[in-house]
């Protein structure tokens, strides 16, 4: 595993290099990506659920053409984020039907509205793996043919599909794909990137929040299927009924607990700062945590509950002021930026790396290139980096960009 490569990463660059499609049954066939291509296979034709991401279409489709059972009926894209619709230009044909979920091209224009913005964040994030050869490609702008807000059934080759809308989980116009017949269910990131894992409500790149609510409910409807294989968008295939809902109902109580649990300390006088210290899943309950996080998973409830005004950020919060206005006074009565370092540094000393990095905005916030504040966030950035053992991709990039910031400010 190389050193960009959390868990997450992993499955991220797992197609790297793959020759030839993954067999899961003898009708359905994986093409790994950032976000995995399936083929689905009848005696009267194909039907695809997700592409993969842009620019690797042709790949899918070379990988994809030894197992052909004919036209390509139709795809269904389970959301509307660029690994997952990224190949349809190179993969359609002059039939297919391209079915996605009620709100797919509001949340696709969406995300072209706001392309500069979430750019720019994800950019911070994500450049060491989706930019390696220079800037990001753009992502084409897919029109479905049938945007389903209930439940679409057709049949193929003797095969039953259903297309059915979920209410919330990645995005808004999330879709499942469920084959009755065999029991096979394709959630694509419906749960997050990862199974059994805290879901990202709230992401750190930026994206319309994903609600607790309609989250918990599209746990119970797959939960509620009785699926005896269940495909995601990233890694393994997960086979067996029992292992798949128990798995589920993990996922779903850890959340709810999480939401409760807020809502007392809401309810409690307490402040958002302190819920996401002190509110910890108990260790029976504990999922992974690679996309989202506890703790931001209580934020998430919180905004969702309490909205962005929080009365601790005080009246200047009402008025767009940011506490960075006055960081010039504060370094000016500290002596400077540079006692401001210091004393940045005596925390950082004193094992309290996050209240160190409080004071080294402060002091780059006067000069931005105070050496002994740099140092400092370099260091109090790998401390916390090497805390979180590279396990939740989002912290670990966001960290190693913070530190590669500092390290080139340095020379």
């Amino acid at each position: 595993m190389s050193d960009n490569q959390t868990p997450l990463g992993a499955l991220v660059t797992a197609g790297e290099g793959q020759t030839e499609a993954v067999e899961i049954t003898p009708s359905i066939f994986m093409v790994k990506d950032i976000s995995n291509a399936y083929l689905v296979t009848t005696s009267e034709g194909d039907v695809l659920v997700n592409t993969g991401f842009l620019n690797n279409g042709a790949k899918t489709r070379a990988l994809f053409a030894p197992h052909r059972q004919g036209p390509l009926n139709a795809i269904v894209l389970t959301q509307a984020h660029a690994d997952h619709f990224g190949g349809v230009p190179e993969l359609k044909e002059a039939d297919t039907e391209v079915i996605a979920g009620k709100g797919f091209t509001e949340t696709d224009q969406y995300f072209d509205d706001l392309k500069m913005f979430l750019g720019r964040r994800s950019g911070k994030l994500w450049a060491s793996m989706t930019r390696r050869d220079g800037p990001p490609p753009v992502p084409p702008r897919i029109v479905p043919d049938v945007e389903v807000a209930g439940q679409l059934s057709f049949s193929l080759g003797g095969k039953r599909f259903e297309v059915i809308k979920v209410p919330g989980g990645e995005t808004l116009c999330a879709v499942i794909v469920w084959l009755p017949d065999e029991k096979i269910v394709f959630t694509g990131n419906l749960f997050g990137p990862v199974w059994r894992s805290m879901p990202n409500l709230t992401t750190v790149r930026g994206d319309k929040p994903r609600l607790v609510g309609p989250y918990l409910k599209s746990c119970e409807i797959v939960r509620d299927l009785g699926a005896e294989l269940l495909i995601t968008g990233h890694g393994e295939p997960i086979f067996g009924a029992d292992l798949i809902r128990a798995d589920i109902q993990a996922m779903h109580d850890a959340v709810q607990w999480i939401e409760t649990e807020t809502i007392k300390v809401m309810n409690a006088g307490g402040t958002v700062y302190q819920a996401m210290q002190q509110i910890h899943l108990p260790a029976e309950m504990k999922i992974g945590e690679f996309h989202g996080q506890t703790k931001w998973t209580v934020r998430a409830v919180w905004e969702e509950n309490g909205n962005w005004v929080k009365y601790e950020d005080g009246t200047t919060a009402l008025f767009g002021s940011p506490v960075s206005s006055v960081y010039a006074d504060i370094a000016e009565l500290a002596g400077g930026a540079d006692k401001v370092a210091e004393r940045a540094k005596a925390l950082l000393d004193a094992d309290k790396p996050l209240e160190a990095l409080h004071l080294v905005d402060v002091a780059l916030g006067v000069d931005g290139a105070e050496p002994t504040a740099l140092v400092v966030k370099k260091h109090a950035c790998q401390l916390l980096l090497a805390r979180g053992g590279g396990q939740n991709l989002s912290e670990t990039m966001w960290l190693k960009a913070e530190i590669a910031e500092a390290e080139k400010a340095l020379g």
